[in-house]
């Protein structure tokens, strides 16, 4: 048999990743990418007990391993997700305490009004790009709405976000555009942060400038930092969660027949998506302790990727995992990975779960029918996030 060739950059295997993965789970549970110097788990047991194993996993050095980003300064971009215990529960107290469950379902009025505005306009004329005219639009208003960024500058942001994740083949770190891209990004995050602080408002921004916990407040680094994760991260995860959604789905018409003709099951359908083709492939954790696993040891300092996606397709917990399926057991689905697990717990869970209900819904209300040209679908290459920049639609109004 041949030696498995994985490594997350190669666009090859980004464009089909989950046979890899199923011979990574299988054959090399604990695989070393020998050229890179990285290692990889990817079974199910494995990346949840990772995800929860603060001894001997840091995320002081990010969850990224664009050699840019794999530095001890990380958490100046990544905020909580580039820090361990206790800093790390320190700030992600103090922002739980904006980034609350009521402000997210205060904001489902103002989704559903974006969600409209933005369908209407995109279906009008039965043909459309379900991503440059819908998906890749909504998330990114809906975390300015809840940040307070102005509508004029909302596009602008969205540009920068994107090509601060994008990677060209090849490319193993961020590219120059990117790396200008973020440095506008804080410039123009330190600037909104001073006229959030002169002039409060009604939002994120100005809850975490006022957010204390035991006395101590966020520095304006802090919030700046957080800020760039929520427009980095959950814009573009959002994003694609939208476009993998709608992409497979339609690969299965039975399936996409009984989603229209029943709303009840859009919450199934982003579940499975979530489960089949998760937006977050991968997150990275420095080892500080030797970690064993199936007879083979990442000695400490090791870089190491826990391959979410892959442990979302073990058929050790998940039935027949190649095949998308809208009703799989609901217990199955309790146990993706899709968010991470543990401290680290995407914090926007709930907001990504909303933005896609009222989404999905909102177009299963307005359509009888879609059609996808899978050929003309172009994919998004980046070393963690899996989704598509074009999905090409064609749909029939109610």
């Amino acid at each position: 048999m041949t030696a498995i060739d994985f490594d997350l950059y190669d666009h090859a295997i980004q464009d089909d990743p989950y046979p890899v993965y199923a011979r990574l789970r299988d054959e090399a549970p604990l695989f070393h990418q020998v050229e890179h110097d990285y290692w990889v788990i990817s079974r199910h047991a494995d990346v949840h007990a990772a995800t929860r194993d603060d001894e001997t996993l840091s995320n002081r050095m990010g969850v990224s391993l664009d050699p840019s980003a794999w530095n001890e300064h990380a958490h100046t971009v990544m905020s909580f997700l580039a820090m361990d215990p206790p800093e790390q529960v320190r700030l992600r107290r103090l922002v739980s305490k904006g980034f609350t469950p009521r402000r997210v379902r205060d904001l489902g009025p103002r989704v559903q009004q974006l969600t409209d505005d933005y369908l209407d306009q995109a279906l009008a004329s039965g043909s459309l790009d379900w991503v440059m005219d819908f998906a890749g639009r909504l998330p990114m208003d809906v975390i300015s709405e809840m940040m307070g960024v102005p509508v004029a500058d909302r596009d602008e942001v969205r540009r920068l976000a994107d090509l601060v994740v994008h990677r060209e083949d090849g490319l193993r770190d961020v590219p120059a555009a990117g790396m200008e891209a973020a440095m506008s990004l804080f410039d123009y995050y330190k600037t909104f942060v001073a006229e959030k602080r002169r002039n409060p408002a009604d939002d994120l921004t100005s809850a975490l400038l006022n957010a204390e916990d035991e006395g101590k407040r966020m520095t304006e680094d802090e919030i700046n930092a957080f800020l760039f994760l929520m427009v980095v991260a959950g814009n573009e995860t959002t994003t694609k969660l939208l476009g993998n959604a709608v992409f497979h789905l339609s690969q299965h018409r039975e399936q996409q027949a009984e989603v229209l003709a029943d709303p009840a099951l859009v919450s199934p359908w982003i579940e499975e998506t979530l489960r089949h083709d998760t937006s977050s492939q991968f997150v990275a954790r420095l080892l500080v302790k030797d970690l064993t696993l199936h007879g083979r040891t990442a000695p400490a300092g090791s870089k190491l990727l826990l391959a979410l996606g892959a442990a979302n397709h073990d058929d050790r917990v998940f039935t027949t995992p190649e095949t998308f399926d809208l009703h799989r057991d609901p217990d199955e689905l309790g146990q993706i990975l899709s968010f991470g697990g543990g401290r680290h717990f995407c914090l926007g869970a709930n907001l990504a779960r909303m933005e896609s209900r009222i989404a999905l819904e909102s177009l299963v209300a307005r359509v009888s029918d879609f059609d996808i040209d899978h050929d003309a679908c172009a994919r998004f290459y980046s070393a963690n996030v899996r989704g598509f920049t074009h999905v090409p639609m064609k749909v029939t109004l109610r």
